[in-house]
């Protein structure tokens, strides 16, 4: 597997993003914004878009997923991973993104909690929250709202204890 870095994305990478956000399937998992929803959510000082990128010897970066973080260092210390995608899964490149997102949140902000949530069923997902340091905190009943319905989510989080014991 290739070298990957996690970067701040740009204005220049929203098509990947929102490409990425359609991919077949992802649909009941991942939230979509058109281009001008995230070119707007970028001038926003609480929200954060990082890249997941392939390094490779003399060529350009290739993007591998994207993460959106809304609360980025902000006052309540407390941030919300609201989506995260990759465009091939089953990589490794998830959990690349992953742990190299939950860093940059611990390393470069005081937050003292990163969240997010999950639908139940998405036991694919929820495992490799886990094993990035997550734990499941409960059911938060109705809220998520999707394809015009309302949906559970599974509420998942990482202290920053908890990394910096990981980190040890």
């Amino acid at each position: 597997m290739p070298e990957i870095e996690v970067v701040r994305a740009t204005e220049s990478d929203i098509p990947f993003i929102v490409a990425t956000e359609r991919r077949p399937g992802f649909e009941s998992l991942v939230g979509r914004w058109e281009a001008a929803q995230h070119a707007e959510a970028m001038t926003e000082p609480r929200y954060a878009y990082f890249l997941a990128r392939a390094l490779h010897d003399g060529g350009e970066p290739e993007p591998l997923g994207f993460a959106l973080l809304r609360d980025w260092n902000g006052p309540e210390r407390s941030t919300l991973l609201k989506r995260i995608a990759v465009a091939e899964p089953g990589q490794g490149h998830g959990t690349a993104l992953l742990n190299g997102l939950i860093d940059r949140v611990f390393g470069e902000t005081q937050a003292h909690r990163l969240s997010l949530g999950l639908f139940p069923h998405n036991l694919r997902a929820r495992r490799a929250y886990e094993s990035a340091g997550f734990q499941a905190e409960g059911i938060s009943r109705g809220s998520a709202f999707v394809g015009g319905q309302h949906h559970d989510e599974l509420v998942m989080a990482i202290l920053r204890p908890d990394w910096l014991a990981r980190k040890t």
